[in-house]
């Protein structure tokens, strides 16, 4: 079992910045990799970034590439999500999800790769 909990979410303004922390307990949390997804009202969840197991590969959706960077302190069971650059298109709840399965360098994209979820932050982008 996996336990995640996500902090760091708030109400920013356009063009600012935001850190997403998402904690981490159970299993040994350099076993599996970490991303993170997003949902808006009325849209469906989406991917956002992920990272390995070592923190060696990364993972991004075209839509934040170059504003957006997870990194993971295994020393600290937790995995960051810097957000710069913030529009009011990134607002959206904002879900951490562990993937137990997969190599060293996994880094998966997909939803249904991911096995246990935390129950999300809310990320609000002001225009």
């Amino acid at each position: 079992q996996v336990q995640l909990v996500e902090s760091g979410g708030g109400l920013v303004q356009a063009g600012g910045s935001l850190r997403l922390s998402c904690a981490a307990s159970g299993r040994t949390f350099s076993n599996y990799a970490v991303g993170w997804f997003r949902q808006a009202p009325g849209k469906e969840r989406e991917f956002v970034a992920a990272i390995s197991r070592n923190g060696g590969d990364t993972n991004y959706a075209d839509s934040v590439k170059g504003r957006f960077t997870i990194r993971r302190d295994n020393a600290k069971n937790t995995v960051y999500l810097q957000m710069n650059s913030l529009i009011p298109e990134d607002t959206a709840v904002y879900s951490c999800a562990a993937c137990v399965v997969g190599g060293t360098w996994y880094s998966p994209s997909r939803q249904h790769e991911y096995d246990y979820w935390g129950q999300g932050t809310q990320v609000t982008v002001s225009s």
